[in-house]
């Protein structure tokens, strides 16, 4: 079992910058593949970026391409969001997932998910 807390989220201005946490207890990120998703009110979940298990590769939405950063840092076994370029559109509640072994997009193969932070964009 591993539990995931976010952490990070607050009010931000549109073109600013905000990093994202995400920590694990139970069990190490080590064979996990995390990714970070999004919701807005009346909206489905949405994929934001992925980071592998060994951190090797990542995936981003095109959205968010160059913008975004998925990171891990294994010394605290935190695996981070940075995002910046803020835009009003994006304003949600963030979400980190783990799953083992593999890197993916689809947010039905996660099986661990935190509780979220939640992430606004003023005009």
């Amino acid at each position: 079992q591993v539990q995931l807390v976010e952490s990070g989220g607050g009010l931000v201005q549109a073109g600013d910058s905000l990093a994202l946490s995400c920590g694990a207890s139970g069990r190490t990120f080590d064979n996990y593949g995390v990714g970070w998703f999004r919701q807005a009110p009346g909206k489905e979940r949405e994929f934001v970026a992925a980071l592998s298990w060994n951190g090797y590769s990542t995936r981003y939405v095109d959205s968010v391409q160059g913008r975004f950063t998925i990171s891990k840092n294994n010394t605290n076994d935190t695996v981070y969001l940075r995002m910046n370029s803020l835009k009003p559109e994006e304003a949600a509640v963030y979400y980190c997932a783990a799953v083992g072994g593999i890197l993916t997009a689809t947010p039905e193969r996660y099986t661990f998910w935190g509780q979220g932070t939640q992430v606004t964009v003023s005009a």
